[in-house]
């Protein structure tokens, strides 16, 4: 059976994988970019973004990561638009025209809508399922390949917590963010269920890897 993965997923020293205050103009709350800063220096990056340059190494390496593999993403309503995103009909995400996902992309909502075609591969589909009912359908639609569980914060929280999750990369950036919402609340022991690598980049941040036994 193909895995569900989780990568590139940063969070602050305080366990915020978000800030307060998500708009249109913040996608991130009053966090803005720094919790991401590592990731938009790396080759990884400026390649996907039509950019020269960026950087090599421990950082690059684990980004290049997100891609492999990877048949489906599914990712909550927060990380596919601000609040009140359902009520715009012309709202198609983030991330322009040609969204960096080139999978079937599945939305969990409350207020599904028509599937959305975009450049490049990419297809959201807006799903109202359980997490185990939104892994299946996207493994249906991944063709035997892994599917990435995309964030935010809440959505892959729930997935850890219904044992869902193969794989998670995760990157602790040495900030503080003091509100926001916390990636691991309510999780008390679910290392255990893990083998878990932690290493340092020369860039700060902290490489953490969990992997579930036999995976």
């Amino acid at each position: 059976m193909s895995l569900a993965r989780v990568h590139n997923f940063s969070i602050s020293l305080d366990g915020f994988g978000t800030g307060e205050g998500q708009s249109q103009d913040e996608p991130f709350g009053h966090a803005g970019e720094r919790l991401h800063g590592w990731m938009f220096t790396t080759g990884f990056w400026h390649e996907m973004t039509g950019q020269a340059g960026g950087t090599g190494g421990l950082d690059d390496a684990f980004a290049r990561q997100f891609n492999d593999g990877v048949g489906a993403e599914i990712m909550g309503a927060g990380k596919f638009g601000p609040p009140g995103w359902h009520e715009d009909p012309e709202w198609k995400g983030w991330w322009g025209p040609n969204p960096p996902f080139h999978t079937p992309t599945f939305v969990l909502t409350h207020h599904p809508r028509p599937s959305i075609e975009m450049e490049g591969g990419t297809t959201f589909h807006f799903l109202d399922a359980s997490p185990a009912e939104a892994l299946e359908t996207a493994r249906a639609a991944a063709g035997g390949q892994d599917v990435r569980i995309g964030g935010g914060p809440t959505v892959i929280r729930d997935f850890l917590a219904a044992g869902l999750v193969d794989r998670m990369h995760i990157v602790v950036v040495p900030i503080l963010l003091g509100r926001g919402v916390r990636l691991l609340d309510g999780l008390e022991g679910i290392e255990k269920d893990y083998e878990v690598e932690a290493v340092s980049s020369p860039g700060g941040v902290t490489h953490v890897t969990f992997t579930r036994a036999g995976r």
